[in-house]
């Protein structure tokens, strides 16, 4: 399988030097990188509410080492919620945020996190959009579900993410599908241990459906983050089932992938929100679609080939 193994190469800093120094990298990473800045990624927001679609931004980037850089992450999203309010942007975009990058792991990272990201979740809510905390390695989630419990009490509309191939999950969105919450369910893209994880596709892909069917039936807002096409018909399906209207739930799908799928999805009348993805802290996130499909890795393999 060559998903673990990309996906350990995405913590090596060899292999950073060499991917980023290999002659193909840019062609690949652009794929799925929207731009480096604000001033770029902006005009791509505004294109995709032209075409009907909604955008969840993530300025990319893990490897924060000093609690200096957590404030850095912090003040990168304050401007992007700047941008997106002088443009009228809020409604349509709304923000994902990785809490490693305000600090998790640092000493004290826990509350860290959470002062850190407060004021991105309070600047959000007052251009009437909202944040979703992003799911990382199983070792985080309990910080990750107490920060969004916490921040709830003042931003109800706060997110979160539930990734299908562990163990826990099911729990999770029974306790999580409640009125008013807000789940993105994605089916995971860490390296995880057997004793927490599934570790074969089918399993993980029935795990997703039954969780679907869990936040479908729930009083929640589920956001299902697939590019699977039987999912995606499957998640449509629970949601006939449960009686929800097609503004009662949402489909997610990442930036460069299936474009067309994003069209088509709108046109039959389904909220449909693009994951955006930007910065020049590129390299986990890349890897990490590299090794979520095959398909990925042989399109970056033929880049470096063909280039030089």
């Amino acid at each position: 399988m060559l998903g673990p193994v990309i996906l350990a190469a995405s913590r090596s800093d060899k292999m950073r030097r060499f991917i980023s120094a290999a002659p193909g990298t840019k062609q690949v990473v652009d794929r799925f990188i929207a731009g480096e800045t604000v001033d770029q990624v902006v005009p791509i927001v505004e294109d995709a509410a032209d075409k009907g679609l909604e955008a969840t931004l993530d300025v990319v980037g893990e490897d924060i080492t000093t609690p200096a850089q957590a404030e850095a992450a912090r003040d990168a999203y304050l401007e992007l919620v700047e941008r997106l309010k002088v443009l009228d942007l809020g409604p349509r975009a709304e923000m994902s945020v990785k809490l490693s990058m305000f600090g998790q792991a640092l000493e004290g990272g826990h509350e860290l996190a959470l002062a850190n990201v407060r004021p991105v979740v309070e600047a959000a809510a007052a251009i009437g959009t909202t944040v979703t905390l992003d799911a990382e390695d199983h070792t985080t989630l309990d910080s990750m579900f107490a920060i969004h419990e916490e921040l709830r009490k003042d931003f109800p509309q706060t997110g979160c993410v539930i990734q299908s191939y562990l163990f826990r999950t099911e729990d999770d969105a029974r306790r999580l599908a409640e009125a008013g919450s807000r789940v993105r369910i994605v089916k995971g893209a860490y390296k995880e241990p057997a004793s927490v994880a599934y570790q074969d596709k089918a399993e993980i892909d029935k795990a997703y459906v039954r969780i679907t069917r869990i936040l479908m039936e729930g009083e929640g807002y589920p956001m299902i983050g697939s590019h699977d096409p039987r999912l995606i018909a499957i998640a449509q399906e629970l949601g006939r089932q449960a009686g929800r209207k097609l503004d009662e739930y949402e489909f997610q799908m990442l930036y460069g992938i299936r474009s067309d799928e994003h069209i088509r999805l709108a046109a039959e009348g389904h909220r449909m929100r693009v994951y955006t993805a930007y910065g020049t802290d590129w390299y986990g996130y890349f890897m990490r679609r590299l090794a979520e499909k095959p398909a990925n890795l042989l399109f970056f393999g033929r880049s470096i080939l063909t280039k030089g």
